[in-house]
């Protein structure tokens, strides 16, 4: 299955929520969400019938996976994973898709979404623990940092950056440099400190039937 395309105010519309892909503009009038509420596609005048509880799973399973930008087979990777560890499968699921390095480059302030994360992260603009990187899908750990390569400090994107991400704050499991634009994981992140979309635990149940 080919990564998503199209256009991902659709993806917000489907789930009918905001699922904020589009970094800034999702808090502004402009958000398409807020101007056309309803799915996208034909509107049938028909009684609309409740989704079936397999149904529920299915949009929680597609909200989590629209939000980190993942295909399928990555999801379904990662739910493995979080299957074999200690704990809670939601819990860990949650917090392996905080790990992933195109989402610590959003939650740093580097970009706006986690697609242009992604972006930066692929063009090889992003070095981890001082090496240079293109694989946005990499697990950080307690201690790593994550810099910018010394090419791409000359970049106008990244003297822009320079200038607004002085109003930009990070959770509390990351720090972040703002002089020298460095970040650092300073612990795993918690359930808590997520301020997540989507249900783990309907997602656990999703792929246990």
């Amino acid at each position: 299955m080919a990564r998503y395309t199209g256009a991902v105010c659709r993806l917000c519309r489907r789930s009918g929520e905001k699922l904020f892909l589009k970094g800034d503009r999702c808090f502004t009038p402009k958000c398409s969400v807020d101007k056309r509420p309803k799915p996208p596609g034909q509107q049938l005048r028909r009684r609309r019938q409740k989704l079936s509880d397999r149904g529920l799973q299915l949009r929680e399973k597609q909200k989590a996976r629209y939000s980190y930008g993942i295909l399928e087979r990555q999801f379904r990777r990662l739910f493995t994973q979080a299957e074999r560890q200690a704990g809670i499968t939601g819990e860990n699921l949650l917090v392996l898709l905080e790990r992933r390095l195109d989402n610590i480059v959003y939650r740093l302030g580097f970009a706006d979404s986690r697609s242009q994360a992604r972006q930066l992260v692929r063009h090889g603009h992003i070095m981890l623990n001082g090496h240079k990187t293109n694989v946005p899908s990499a697990l950080v750990k307690e201690g790593d940092t994550i810099g910018w390569r010394k090419e791409s400090t000359t970049t106008e994107y990244f003297k822009q950056l320079t200038q607004s991400i002085e109003a930009k704050s990070v959770l509390g499991w990351l720090s972040l440099d703002k002089k020298n634009l460095v970040g650092q994981v300073l612990s795993l992140p918690t359930p808590d400190d997520i301020e997540a979309t989507f249900d783990g635990k309907t997602i656990v149940e999703y792929y246990s039937r």
